[in-house]
């Protein structure tokens, strides 16, 4: 060792020292085989390399095992373009040439344009086998260049894309099968509400005949005309739920998100709510907004919820409990509003079943009617709108339902309704002339029922056809002042007889009123759209019927005046 610490080299040491780099610069190479070799054998990808030109002069032994060629049956001899499906590659080129406004040849110059152009990009094209089947690819295309950056060829790297397309079109036929089921569910739905609305039209409707009928009911049988009644309107309202969470749950809701006043919402939900919680001893907390919020939501959807939830803390509370309603801001941009009563409360395995259809939590055998499906609509609702739903319970203490919806600014203009401000009918003058409604149902009872109902008024005489061509000629014979159509009809339809008379300079301008049982809002929007002066449907409330005709009533004694004023303008 030398006074430094350092032993000298020996003479032989370079000699090694180019000895281990020559072995490095071997295994590197042998690397570099084995790396190239792999490529050139892997099973799994086509790897087709071209001249700059776009013949191909590699062709991989994955490639040979995919498309069924050798290479030496390509190699030097075809451009990919003979290998893809010629139909794939001209829309390429008339796409590239649309979008740079130049020509573009439709051929491999199409699939190698932006490569050339040191962009990288994959296609999903179809591959021609040898033996002339076909089968989908993804196809990766990158420029090859020298050490001088010029131009010599590209390199196509390609992959079998026939798995994934098979999933993906498994999963559209299985989505195209889901949607079938849910259109068959949504109209055997409506076809079921419009037979039992039907039938529920003659019940309801005779019921509220013979309670308001002379003489009177006695004390025994109004008590059976309220049990019939109030049965009926619940099948109702369950038949209503049923189509509605059907409709929800089909997508076929739609909502109209625009700015709700909160406090107007809230008093008319007040107002029609708290007689209930009087009669059962509830007592009652709301709000008072300082500041009149606005959220985004649909104004009737807004009402739906919070009645629902109103009416289930008053209806599972216990006897003289109470009910609060509280608001409070929810930064950044919502308002949560709580809901919270004194009822039995919820157990966890309760919470946990909460939003479930059909489940009422073990209330089946109590005295509260229900559907199980009330919570349900309302939490689609809610989440339909942008907003959340939760609850916080405990047994024996209560539960507090809250929903939270987005704050939005005031409207411009607000315009408040005036909901139940209808003015009484006032009695029909002595000397009032005679006028006619037509009434085109082909079900007996509903004749029947609509007929004593118009036999109240002295002002008004009835007509009756049992189909809509009968219905025509009726309407063209006798001019009505009215007409009541059902839409369901032998022959033709409502609505196709309705497009006849409104065809008719005599009878175009007769209004006609639906009176139907397709109560589902897509029937209604329909019927309104196609002409009809208004859309009633079974069964019928009494009240709401004698308005809409007398509107109809009194739009037809202005008609021959408006006719006439357009004549002459």
């Amino acid at each position: 060792m030398s006074e430094a610490g350092i032993v000298p080299p020996l003479a032989g040491d370079a000699g090694k020292a180019d000895g281990a780099s020559d072995a490095l610069r071997h295994r590197a190479l042998l690397k570099a085989g084995a790396l190239q070799n792999a490529i050139l054998t892997s099973a799994n990808f086509s790897i087709i390399a071209t001249d700059e030109k776009g013949i191909i002069q590699l062709f991989n032994v994955g490639a040979e095992r995919m498309l069924g060629y050798r290479a030496a049956e390509v190699v030097n001899r075809i451009s990919p373009s003979d290998i893809h499906d010629p139909q794939e590659v001209m829309a390429r080129a008339q796409a590239l040439s649309a979008e740079l406004g130049t020509a573009i040849a439709p051929g491999f110059e199409a699939l190698a344009f932006k490569a050339s152009r040191g962009i990288e990009d994959s296609y999903e094209l179809t591959y021609i086998c040898k033996d002339g089947s076909r089968f989908p690819a993804i196809v990766s295309i990158t420029a090859l260049r020298d050490d001088y950056g010029k131009l010599i060829g590209y390199l196509l790297i390609g992959s079998d894309n026939s798995a994934r397309k098979r999933v993906e079109l498994e999963l559209n036929e299985a989505l195209a099968a889901a949607e079938k089921a849910n259109r068959a569910k949504s109209d055997f739905l409506s076809g079921m509400s419009h037979e039992l609305r039907t039938p529920l039209n003659a019940v309801l409707g005779f019921a509220q005949l013979v309670e308001s009928g002379s003489p009177p009911p006695t004390p025994a049988q109004k008590r059976n005309l309220d049990q019939i009644q109030k049965a009926g309107w619940y099948l109702l309202e369950l038949i209503n739920e049923i189509l509605d969470l059907a409709l929800i749950e089909s997508g076929k809701v739609t909502l109209s998100r625009e700015p709700v006043s909160l406090v107007e919402v809230m008093l008319e939900c007040r107002a029609m709510i708290e007689p209930q919680a009087q009669k059962r001893g509830i007592g009652m907390t709301f709000p008072r907004f300082e500041i009149p919020y606005f959220v985004k939501a649909d104004r009737t959807r807004v009402k739906q919820v919070l009645i629902n939830l109103l009416f289930n803390a008053i209806k599972y509370n216990k006897p003289g409990g109470a009910v609060a309603v509280e608001c409070a801001l929810r930064p950044p941009d919502s308002i949560r509003i709580s809901i919270r009563d004194t009822g039995a409360g919820l157990a966890p395995e309760q919470m946990a079943q909460l939003f479930q259809p059909f489940n009422r939590l073990g209330k089946e055998a109590g005295a509260e009617e229900g559907t199980g499906i009330g919570l349900v609509m309302t939490k689609r609702l809610v989440e339909l709108m942008g907003g959340a739903i939760g609850v916080d319970s405990a047994v024996g203490v209560g539960s507090t339902f809250w929903i939270e919806l987005s704050l939005t600014t005031a409207p411009l203009l607000t315009v408040r309704e005036a909901e139940g401000a209808a003015l009484a009918r006032s009695p029909v003058p002595d000397g009032t002339p005679l006028r006619t409604l037509l009434y085109v149902e082909d079900n007996p009872a509903n004749l029947e029922l609509v007929e004593q109902l118009v036999a109240r008024r002295p002002d008004l005489r009835m007509l009756g056809a049992a189909d809509g061509n009968l219905g025509v000629e009726f309407a063209r014979a006798c001019l009505p002042d009215v007409i009541l159509m059902d839409i369901n009809l032998p022959g033709i339809s409502g609505i196709e007889a309705m497009t006849i008379l409104r065809a008719d300079p005599s009878t175009a301008h007769i209004p006609i009123i639906a009176l139907s049982a397709n109560a589902v809002p897509h029937d209604i929007e329909k019927g309104l759209e196609a002409g009809f002066f208004n859309y009633l449907t079974k069964p019928i409330k009494v009240g709401q019927f004698m308005d809409v005709l007398d509107a109809a009533l009194e739009f037809a004694q202005t008609a021959p005046a408006r006719a006439s004023e357009k004549e002459q303008a």
